[in-house]
């Protein structure tokens, strides 16, 4: 008996939840997306969306989950313009006294960066060229993959499974920190991020800086913008820029890149990152449905995304063998 292909239903409009819904699509199956936020409303479209690893365990499911984006991600750089991916070279900063990020040696290519590519005071540093999108692009351009492919949107609120979908479809909370009841989790929190947009300044490289002494600083170039950061304020939930922060941010960046103060100004924007000890991914049987949960991925949502995904569409296949198991084992 052949594994029926069952309806999807994807709680969530964030990148994991997009890509998670292109995927299913992909693979065939009748996809439907419910969201209270579009897209360009989630903390995604805040994100600096670099490709790094950042605030998210375990590095089990990480550093596959990371690969496989990694892939996806070169690939549209390389084929696909209009979905906003772009290659970019930059620089890991690397303090004294501070454990270097260990995910810019794992980079193919990756070189130690000469004295002269570094800020001064820093001890060294890592050369390595991963995938940036600009998410203005790149949201709207997965939105439209899935439209292509008859992926269905419902942009509403729901506040149970029954709302989000009837019991043969198998349901994806892809819904960050917005659980708005679907799931209790204690697990989950904030992390809130801020951000600076700057214009019509010419900078081609990255550069993140992590211990830098004025605060974790990066300066992140993308298609339209340059996003400069950044904060990792854990339990903060305030959504208002704050001023001193943004002061902070912009004095740091400068310092690293003194050609920024020629720019325009944007605006900052803040984002509240679904941080949890350990990302959440789990297919569980939930009022008579298959639910799986996909959320708490910090600030790898875009670095993760192309793994957790085709890692979800898995679970799918699993909650369809079940259903059917449990259809042909029912009593008459």
């Amino acid at each position: 008996m052949s594994t029926p292909c069952p309806a999807v239903v994807v709680v969530g409009a964030g990148v994991i939840g997009l890509t998670t819904a292109l995927v299913a699509a992909r693979a065939g199956h009748k996809v439907t997306v419910v969201a209270a936020n579009r897209p360009e409303e989630t903390v995604s479209s805040v994100a600096a969306a670099i490709w790094a690893p950042y605030h998210a365990e375990p590095a089990t499911w990480i550093g596959p989950w990371a690969a496989t984006t990694f892939e996806v991600l070169a690939g549209l750089a390389a084929t696909v313009p209009e979905a906003g991916v772009q290659m970019r070279e930059g620089i890991v900063v690397h303090r004294a006294g501070t454990a270097p990020l260990r995910w810019a040696a794992t980079v193919a290519g990756n070189r130690p960066a000469r004295a002269d590519e570094v800020p001064e005071g820093a001890a060294g540093g890592t050369v390595c060229t991963v995938p940036i999108a600009t998410m203005s692009i790149y949201l709207p351009w997965l939105q439209q993959q899935c439209t292509s492919l008859g992926v269905k949107w419902a942009w509403r609120l729901v506040q149970s499974l029954a709302e989000a979908a009837d019991q043969d479809a198998v349901v994806v909370l892809a819904t960050g920190l917005q659980s708005h009841g679907l799931h209790s989790d204690d697990g989950l929190y904030p992390v809130r991020g801020q951000v600076a947009r700057i214009g019509n300044a010419s900078i081609e490289q990255w550069i993140i800086d992590d211990a830098n002494p004025a605060g974790s600083t990066y300066v992140i170039p993308r298609a339209n913008e340059i996003i400069c950061g950044g904060t990792a304020e854990i339990g903060a939930t305030s959504l208002l820029p704050d001023r001193e922060t943004e002061h902070r941010i912009m004095d740091s960046a400068v310092r690293l890149f003194p050609g920024l103060a020629e720019g325009t100004f944007l605006g900052s924007r803040v984002g509240l990152r679904p941080g949890r000890h350990l990302i959440r991914l789990e297919l569980r049987d939930e009022e008579e449905r298959s639910v799986i949960h996909s959320y708490g991925h910090g600030g790898s949502g875009v670095t993760v995304s192309w793994g957790v995904a085709y890692a979800t569409l898995d679970l799918i296949g699993k909650a369809a063998s079940s259903s059917q198991q449990r259809t042909v084992t029912r009593p008459h």
